[in-house]
């Protein structure tokens, strides 16, 4: 069996748990529990689709919030997901991928200045966020490989439109990751940040393999190098998130907005996780992949672990952490335990060592008695730190793009990524 593929088992035990989740925490999800929640979440999901523009941001109860712009990263992850069902054979899912490439087409796009709008009025009419950010043109490239993957109408156009904006505006000429821009694309941003950079090498792997196009494995190991085995490993892998434009930490940004929802003060264990996760899909990828990566995919683990579980005195990942390894914002993320899921499964699925099933199974026991809201819904998107629903930094249930995957990743290889796999079993 090939060393990045093969398969875990589920291991009773559950480490840092108080006993109620313990008790329950008792295996790794079956396929058929991950199924179940996976079609839980898209049922939810569906309410969102906004017929004249996108995909609206849903409420507690799973319902449009019209108030609200249609944001490009929320549309473009939803394509996405329901791209995914419908490779697994989820026939509605079709539909609305149709509608979302639609959007990205419409809307969303900008027909004058090229790539797509941060977002838009809800009827579609006009732009609200003119800004041109690098994070939702990744996910516009993933939305649009994995639609073109299962063979949306129109989703070929919109991919081959992702890609070029992609390569002439946000990967400069050392394939790193350009911020974002104003609506023309003159001035760019003084920042460079981590986290759209992270989903750049997403992004960059789906494109590879729906593609077939290995230089762009290449492209993504250029950046996890750099930032991963060049920064984070400086920094004992605790990852700073903010940089100059010559890509300089800036370890105080934001001090004084510390729960900003994309751009937090401090180090993220949520990230450490997301990075570990896509390093082993990285080396999956390559022919003759280097050795860090499986060495680093753990070392950031083990600092997610380290920082951010259990740290406080009650179970879930704190938010963000300050440099001292001290907790900041305290909240419990949805997103957040969805990676450390998807992350465990992957490590144990790559090393084939006990330790990261068991944080699979405990981590899985956490999301499904805390974060899985069966009365309305979908995941709650933020707890507090006594692991109460809270709505401090998340308003409502606006993605189930974490928490689907973290039903899906587990049961795929690492290589090729989730769209190209689907499509490949499918044929």
């Amino acid at each position: 069996m090939h060393p990045h593929r093969g398969r875990s088992a589920g291991l009773p035990a559950a480490p840092g748990l108080d006993p109620l989740t313990a008790a329950t925490a008792l295996h790794a999800p079956s396929p058929e529990e991950l199924d179940a929640e996976g079609r839980r979440l898209l049922r939810f999901a569906r309410a969102s689709v906004n017929p004249a523009a996108g995909f609206a941001w849903l409420d507690d109860d799973g319902r449009p919030d019209l108030t609200r712009p249609v944001h490009a990263w929320v549309t473009t992850r939803m394509t996405h997901v329901f791209a995914l069902a419908a490779l697994r054979g989820d026939d509605d899912a079709a539909v609305v991928v149709e509608h979302g490439v639609a959007s990205l087409q419409g809307p969303l796009r900008d027909k004058r200045f090229g790539g797509w709008f941060a977002s838009v009025a809800p009827d579609g009419a006009a732009p609200v966020d003119d800004e041109k950010q690098a994070y939702a043109h990744a996910f516009v490239a993933l939305a649009a490989s994995s639609a073109a993957a299962a063979g949306a109408p129109g989703a070929d156009e919109l991919l081959a439109d992702a890609v070029d904006v992609l390569d002439r505006h946000f990967l400069d000429a050392e394939g790193r990751v350009v911020e974002g821009y104003d609506r023309a694309f003159t001035q760019p941003e003084p920042y460079r940040g981590a986290n759209s950079s992270m989903h750049a090498v997403e992004a960059l792997l789906a494109l590879g393999d729906v593609l077939g196009e290995p230089a762009r494995h290449a492209t993504a190991l250029g950046i996890a190098e750099h930032l991963v085995h060049g920064v984070a490993r400086t920094w004992s892998y605790r990852l700073p998130e903010h940089f100059s434009p010559p890509w300089q930490p800036l370890p105080e940004y934001n001090a004084d907005r510390r729960d900003d929802p994309f751009r937090p003060y401090g180090s993220t264990p949520g990230h450490l996780l997301e990075w570990s996760r896509l390093l082993l899909h990285l080396e999956a990828s390559l022919p003759d992949p280097p050795a860090w990566l499986v060495e680093d995919a753990r070392a950031l683990f083990e600092a997610a672990v380290r920082t951010g579980w259990h740290v406080d005195g009650a179970p879930g990942f704190v938010y963000t952490t300050d440099w001292h390894d001290r907790p900041v914002v305290r909240l419990r993320m949805h997103w957040v335990m969805a990676e450390a899921v998807a992350a465990a499964a992957a490590l144990a699925r790559r090393t084939g060592e006990e330790r990261y099933a068991r944080w699979h199974a405990t981590w899985w026991a956490y999301a499904m008695e805390r974060l899985v809201d069966r009365e309305r819904g979908s995941w709650h998107h933020e707890l507090d730190p006594a692991n109460r629903p809270s709505a401090t930094v998340w308003q409502g249930k606006p993605d189930v793009y974490h928490a689907y995957q973290a039903t899906l990743l587990p049961q795929l290889d690492l290589a090729p990524s989730a769209a190209a796999a689907l499509r490949a079993s499918a044929t």
